[in-house]
């Protein structure tokens, strides 16, 4: 039975502390949680999880790692959540990354991707929780999910809306509960981000077997 390959790409919160030296370790965030229910759900299955998520990371930093850590891998499947330092990293001014730029360096790995791997792609959405201190970046992030979901129509076998999907959840629930510090997801934000990842991406381990 083929094994598959699933790689998960990012920033800080696909990173979530995870032992470098090793890139099987999946850290204390979404993946771990995506990974259990993705095991869970196919028990007969055999996966290799892969996460080489780099905090800080923007997109022009997986334009810089794009062939040794995604074309090098050659995964079945993999998934991309990147975007919020985009916006972060310039927000002191709002001097903000223009959208041309953004689009240019995220086009760019997504071209490599499909052009020099079979990997199936699942796009997902940054987000944001509502906290004060960051409720401006909406000013630039709205900018860049369309430009995102954008390129997820040209590029993507999944997009996973995380963004508006926990907008929903916090309806009838506390936005902190899931991120104090709006970015980075608590133990319950990771949860709910890593079952939303493993009901997406079933689309694409379907396919596959």
């Amino acid at each position: 039975m083929k094994t598959i390959r699933i790689l998960f790409q990012g920033d800080s919160i696909t990173d979530a502390g995870r032992d470098r030296e090793d890139p099987h370790n999946l850290g204390n965030g979404y993946p771990l949680y995506a990974a259990r229910e993705i095991q869970n759900k196919y028990p007969d299955l055999s996966f290799e999880f892969i996460d080489l998520g780099i905090s800080g990371d923007e997109t022009k930093h997986l334009v810089q790692r794009c062939q040794q850590d995604f074309v090098d891998i050659q995964p079945d499947i993999l998934s991309i959540l990147v975007g919020v330092n985009d916006v972060w990293h310039y927000a002191e001014g709002r001097k903000w990354l223009s959208n041309e730029a953004f689009e240019e360096q995220y086009r760019h790995v997504l071209n490599e991707i499909k052009t020099k791997t079979n990997a199936k792609l699942m796009m997902m959405e940054p987000f944001l929780i509502p906290v004060e201190d960051k409720l401006f970046f909406r000013e630039d992030l709205s900018l860049k999910i369309e430009i995102i979901r954008k390129l997820a129509r040209e590029y993507a076998d999944v997009y996973l809306p995380t963004d508006g999907l926990l907008q929903s959840a916090f309806i009838h629930d506390d936005p902190l509960s899931y991120s104090a510090d709006g970015v980075h997801p608590t133990p319950k934000g990771a949860d709910f981000i890593g079952k939303l990842y493993a009901e997406y991406v079933s689309k694409l381990i379907d396919e596959l077997v």
